[in-house]
């Protein structure tokens, strides 16, 4: 017969990757329960109108029928910005990303920081926070992901992956 200790290890065994597996499971659910609560308030069905002055002065406007397109909203100020910032760049060297700089100061502020970085993106000041608050976002960063129909596809607000970002681009192809 087997020794008792060795038979006993292995419903141990299994109870302890069962307890892990509903761990897992629950703080999988309360990552989900936040990203969902930080959402609620963005905006959703059609994008709202994207029009501004860009950081070299020139204007812009939002013409989502090329293809899909990032809508990314960011800070001169945030830390998680920050974190994310070379992702979102390595994205815009593909050209499907526009950022608006809100609450970021002004033109020439915002110059100063994206040369300080050594980003060279496009960015639409949002000085006063008119076109975040048309996108209802209340922090930063919030990307969306605006198809070539201009529904919007997606929407997260938080850091999020280069990976990530690129598969929901990706998926707004289809």
């Amino acid at each position: 017969m087997g020794d008792p200790q060795t038979t006993q290890q292995g419903p141990r065994r299994a109870r302890r990757w069962v307890r892990w597996a509903r761990d897992l499971l629950i703080l999988l659910a309360i990552v989900v329960a936040v990203q969902w609560w930080q959402a609620r308030d963005l905006a959703g069905g059609r994008a709202p109108p994207l029009v501004g002055l860009l950081a070299d002065g020139s204007p812009y406007q939002l013409e989502p029928t090329e293809g899909p397109v990032m809508v990314h909203f960011w800070a001169t100020w945030c830390p998680v910005c920050r974190l994310e910032q070379d992702n979102i760049a390595s994205i815009a060297a593909d050209g499907r990303v526009v950022t608006v700089a809100t609450s970021s100061g002004s033109a020439e502020d915002v110059a100063a920081y994206l040369e300080d970085q050594g980003l060279a993106m496009p960015v639409v000041l949002d000085e006063r926070g008119d076109i975040a608050q048309a996108w209802g976002v209340n922090g930063v960063p919030a990307t969306f992901i605006v198809d070539r129909g201009g529904e919007i596809r997606s929407a997260h607000m938080g850091y999020a992956t280069e990976l990530g970002l690129r598969l929901r681009l990706w998926w707004a192809q289809w």
